[in-house]
């Protein structure tokens, strides 16, 4: 996903922290209607980790990966990567792609499936 200038948060075109987290929320959306069939409620998040500054005109990739799932509850682990850099320095409309991908923020989010929304294995 690119972030453009309405990410943009911080004086020179950083992106906030909040906009990650929306990000892995959506993430989280999708594994619970994978899983089940259902959104899903945002129950939290845990070991938010923000680890390289993100800009308008950045690329990211988010990933989220299920590493446990009960009942209701759901627990997703989540990167976010930037995998284009913008190169505004360079012009106004140059980027780069990025040799390796840089990890900008991590978390675990916990999502739960409302009692009754619940998938069982052979729905």
């Amino acid at each position: 996903m690119r972030l453009g200038a309405a990410d943009a948060h911080y004086g020179g075109q950083l992106v906030d922290g909040a906009r990650m987290l929306r990000l892995f929320g959506d993430v989280l959306t999708e594994v619970t209607i994978r899983t089940d069939g259902d959104e899903g409620l945002l129950s939290g998040y845990s070991g938010v980790e923000f680890t390289a500054p993100v800009h308008a005109g950045d690329f990211v990739e988010v990933t989220g990966r299920l590493v446990k799932a009960g009942r209701l509850r759901r627990v997703v682990e989540l990167e976010a990567r930037k995998v284009i850099e913008a190169r505004y320095e360079q012009g106004h409309s140059t980027a780069r792609v990025l040799d390796e991908p840089i990890v900008v923020c991590r978390a675990v989010g916990t999502t739960v499936v409302p009692v009754g929304k619940v998938r069982t294995r052979a729905s």
